[in-house]
């Protein structure tokens, strides 16, 4: 069981409503981080736009970042 309560409707929230919609359309379902950061929809917004940042910087080849992401969920035992 989660320690912390997951958030799976957007509940009309300005911040919430676009995040969960393009999750839902790029995703097919809402990223469980995402689901536990909703409690506090700004830093739910800022960690998106920290993560666009790092990829949109060109300071990692586009190629990375998808090999990161494969490797982390791997080391925590998560599937891709």
């Amino acid at each position: 069981m989660p320690r912390v309560s997951e958030i799976e409707d957007d509940g009309g929230d300005p911040i919430l409503a676009p995040i969960f919609a393009k999750q839902l359309e790029l995703f097919g379902g809402i990223l469980n981080p995402s689901k536990v950061m909703a409690h506090c929809p700004p830093i739910l917004r800022a960690a998106g736009l920290l993560s666009q940042s790092i990829e949109q910087s060109g300071q990692l080849p586009k190629s990375l970042p998808p090999l990161i992401y494969l490797r982390v969920a791997s080391i925590n035992g998560c599937p891709f």
